[in-house]
């Protein structure tokens, strides 16, 4: 199946690798449009970033972040998400009528798994071995990282079916990069095994493997030298099954993507599925 693209806007100062870029809210919208334009279906505005040194950013400043944002990008034609973390945040972002939240922490508090509960809303819970929904650089094993990231599964599963939140808004990322600890081996590890932990979760899987630690320190190069690296994992992502790919290049995602179904369309026997046909991205 066709994943959904999620297109990147980060509103913060320090995210690793465009902090500041879109910090004025008409920058920030002028992205958003160019990411619709190259074929985004969700356009996700991050107000906090989540790698190791970031700084803590208040509820308010991560509101008044959003405020301008949300209502305008609406007219782009994407459906929006946001990326954040804090219960005040979310519970604004929820009430403002976005359509994706994506948590860090993994499992909203319960004032906002009511809320949730009461709107269209889909929830992301995203899988850290850290603590506080903060990426971490310490170490870790392939193995062990595998199951931690079935337990939590396994958990966010019953938390949202017990708040009366339907299966198909549950959307699970097991988490890349610094949500796995330091080791990159933990990264391509459950890149290998996403196809195994789709059918054993039973849920939506996002991938957001976009200019991460992990892909720098395999070809080593620094996040803005990332994209053929990023498109090969996100391109063997979709190959996978995962049902959303989380990426800053839109563009070329998308053409990726294009380049697939047309292979799939192909006449001809082939030794290797490459079938990606659209899906239901509602």
């Amino acid at each position: 199946m066709r994943p959904a693209i999620v297109g990147i806007v980060n509103v913060t100062e320090d995210s690793f690798s465009d902090g500041g870029r879109y910090l004025d809210p008409g920058r920030a919208l002028d992205h958003a449009r160019v990411l619709v334009d190259e074929g985004a279906d969700y356009v996700e505005f991050g107000p906090a970033s989540s790698h190791p040194d970031a700084k803590v950013v208040s509820p308010d400043l991560q509101i008044a972040r959003l405020a301008p944002l949300l209502a305008p990008a609406r007219r782009f034609g994407a459906r929006i998400a946001v990326d954040a973390s804090d219960g005040a945040v979310q519970r604004f972002a929820i009430e403002e009528g976005i359509d994706m939240l994506n948590d860090v922490k993994g499992i909203p508090d319960e004032e906002t798994l009511r809320q949730l509960a009461a709107s269209s809303c889909r929830i992301v819970a995203v899988h850290s071995i850290g603590p506080g929904g903060r990426g971490t650089r310490a170490e870790s094993a392939p193995a062990e990282v595998i199951c931690s990231i079935e337990r939590f599964f396994s958990q966010a599963s019953v938390r949202f079916g017990g708040a009366g939140i339907s299966e198909s808004r549950v959307i699970l990322d097991p988490g890349l990069g610094f949500f796995l600890g330091g080791n990159p081996a933990c990264s391509f590890r459950v890149l290998r095994d996403l196809g195994a932990l789709r059918v054993s979760s039973g849920a939506a899987l996002l991938v957001s493997a976009s200019r991460k630690s992990f892909l720098q320190r395999a070809i080593g190069r620094g996040p803005g030298e990332t994209g053929a690296a990023t498109l090969a994992a996100e391109t063997f992502a979709a190959l996978a099954g995962a049902d959303y790919i989380r990426t800053h290049d839109v563009r070329a995602l998308n053409d990726a993507l294009t380049v697939l179904e047309e292979i799939g369309r192909a006449d001809g026997p082939s030794e290797i599925d490459v079938r990606v046909v659209p899906q239901d991205r509602g």
